[in-house]
């Protein structure tokens, strides 16, 4: 019998798979799940989306190949945001649309290394990331970060990583899983190291329209006119919009860049979903305001959160942001994995442990708090405090 690629069988299943069976195990004697494992928005698309989506789906033209980078609507709209964002010259001519996120990151990792390169990774990273880069035969060049420092990186540390092994460091800000956001002043540094060194800059932005109030442009990369000679920017659809089932994401990227990125696309799927595509363009611009209201909700959850942390006095918010919290727990001899499996089986939460994210996690889990309610979120609370499983030994 032939085998699988090594590359792929010695990794481990996908984490939200995994929760997911520790999802099954729970028999309800706590009242409802509490499920805290996965980045997916706890609100339904506006109606408006709903319906546009019913429509477009039902066209000749939707069910047909589009464009490989993307239909030229959404690459406009697209650009013409971000430029207003960041009060930058961005153009359709800069966009690549892709079927999510992770399709963008997977393409941009091929665009920029190949097997037996590295790219770096700040540990704790997102664990996508990571299996992307291990099915590549890429290494993962881990960048620890601790709670002490916010969990930031920083230009200084990332130098002591670099040799000519390294062809991009990659970024995510708001980040997964710890909800850091990382300084504009921060992104800058570590930018003019990697034009320094050569290097790509992969800067993930799945996260950023959920920045706190005030703090709108989340780095001036952009302003610099020759941003696309290292820089790369993704961005998902998926959580701004409420939409991950219809797979849409973006790239920023320069003229050299998109060629490349072209080709790997038109080799994985060809196009983004059409009917989305068709959806979103120009829902952009007339459904901005109803994106800030969802975005102002899940920070009010976020502050409940805190406040339900503060009522926990042997659990330890180490990072709070915009979708995500990096907790501490107090089980002392307890792998992160026995803990989330203990929370899911015995008290209906279910979590991802810190050990999904990299090495030097054991003592964390990665909450997502967006997608549930505050009653949810309160129900947390009350079952952690009331929890007497003991440590280990």
């Amino acid at each position: 019998m032939p085998s699988a690629n090594p590359l792929l069988t010695a990794m481990a299943a996908p984490p939200v798979a995994l929760a997911a069976r520790w999802r099954a195990a729970y028999d309800g004697r706590n009242g409802p799940l509490v499920d805290l494992s996965q980045a997916v928005p706890g609100h339904a698309p506006a109606p408006e989306l709903l319906a546009r989506f019913a429509a477009e789906g039902a066209t000749a033209a939707a069910a047909r190949y589009g464009l490989i980078l993307g239909d030229p609507a959404l690459r406009d709209a697209y650009g013409a945001e971000v430029a207003r964002l960041y009060g930058a010259g961005i153009t359709a001519a800069n966009v690549a649309i892709t079927a999510g996120c992770n399709q963008a990151f997977f393409a941009a990792i091929i665009a920029v290394a190949r097997a037996g390169d590295a790219v770096v990774l700040p540990t704790p990273w997102y664990f996508n990331h990571k299996m992307t880069l291990d099915m590549l035969g890429i290494e993962a060049r881990p960048l620890p970060l601790s709670a002490e420092t916010g969990f930031i990186p920083s230009a200084d540390a990332l130098e002591q990583v670099l040799d000519d092994r390294v062809k991009a460091v990659v970024l995510v800000t708001p980040n997964n899983p710890t909800g850091a956001i990382y300084p504009p002043e921060t992104i800058a540094a570590i930018h003019a190291l990697c034009r320094r060194r050569d290097l790509w800059l992969i800067l993930d932005e799945t996260y950023r329209d959920f920045l706190p109030a005030g703090n709108p442009r989340p780095h001036a990369l952009f302003a610099d006119g020759g941003w696309g000679e290292n820089v790369v920017s993704l961005y998902s659809f998926s959580k701004s919009y409420a939409i991950p089932g219809h797979r849409l994401g973006a790239m920023l990227a320069g003229p050299s860049m998109l060629p490349q990125i072209e080709k790997v696309v038109d080799s994985m799927q060809i196009c983004a979903p059409r009917p989305a595509q068709a959806t979103i363009a120009p829902a952009i611009e007339s459904l901005a305001e109803w994106r800030a209201g969802m975005a102002g909700e899940i920070a009010e959850r976020a502050e409940v959160f805190r406040e339900v942390m503060a009522t926990l006095p042997d659990w330890r918010l180490e990072q709070i942001g915009a979708y995500f919290a990096f907790i501490r727990h107090p089980y002392e001899g307890r792998d992160a994995r026995s803990v989330a499996e203990h929370l899911a089986r015995d008290l209906g939460i279910i979590t991802l442990p810190g050990s999904f994210f990299g090495e030097g996690q054991e003592q964390h889990l990665r909450i997502a708090f967006a997608n549930v309610d505050v009653a949810a979120i309160g129900r947390f609370g009350e079952r952690l405090a009331a929890d007497d499983w003991p440590a280990a030994g």
